[in-house]
């Protein structure tokens, strides 16, 4: 014989209204219940994909990328670069009047909710981030990427940039606050 779930529901309310006293179900006005749940933590970031500006000697370079981004705790992003700026491989304190570092700015903004929709953004200086800088979510999430932005600035040597390949490291890394 098969049971519908309104007659198994009734079955159970009656079997727990049997130990029950009847003083107590006609003096209830009400009843707390519990309910629990987790969500487990997630962040996680997109590759970011290699940047080659070629000829680093024309003024104005500068690259933008989305970068796929979706945490749902607050978070601290924190970011270093290798070199504070593009050096070159061989020589990256330059040669006579010759600079062997190009500066760079980096803007990362991120759209994030808290409940509310805004945005966390923040410019670097190349050189301020080979200690490595903090952006703090401020207890928001980020669910819809950030918009990263590379803009090349001028070499420091009277002379210009010395000849040779240029390269810099950026590390990024996220970490739930």
């Amino acid at each position: 014989m098969r049971l519908g779930p309104v007659v198994l529901a009734a079955l159970a309310c009656a079997t727990f209204a049997g130990r029950a006293n009847a003083a107590d179900i006609d003096n209830v006005r009400s009843l707390e219940l519990g309910v629990r749940g987790t969500i487990a933590q997630h962040c996680a970031m997109g590759d970011i994909p290699n940047v080659d500006f070629g000829d680093i000697t024309r003024p104005g370079l500068t690259v933008a990328t989305r970068v796929a981004l979706s945490c749902n705790v607050p978070f601290n992003m924190t970011i270093r670069a290798q070199n504070g700026g593009l050096a070159n491989d061989h020589y990256p304190r330059g040669q006579g009047p010759y600079a062997g570092t190009l500066p760079y700015r980096i803007g990362i903004a991120m759209p994030v909710r808290r409940p509310n929709q805004s945005v966390v953004a923040r410019d670097f200086d190349s050189r301020e981030l080979t200690g490595g800088r903090e952006i703090s979510t401020a207890g928001a999430i980020a669910v819809d990427g950030m918009a990263l932005n590379i803009s090349l600035g001028r070499p420091s040597g009277e002379a210009g940039l010395l000849a040779g390949n240029y390269g810099e490291t950026i590390e990024i890394t996220i970490a739930p606050s």
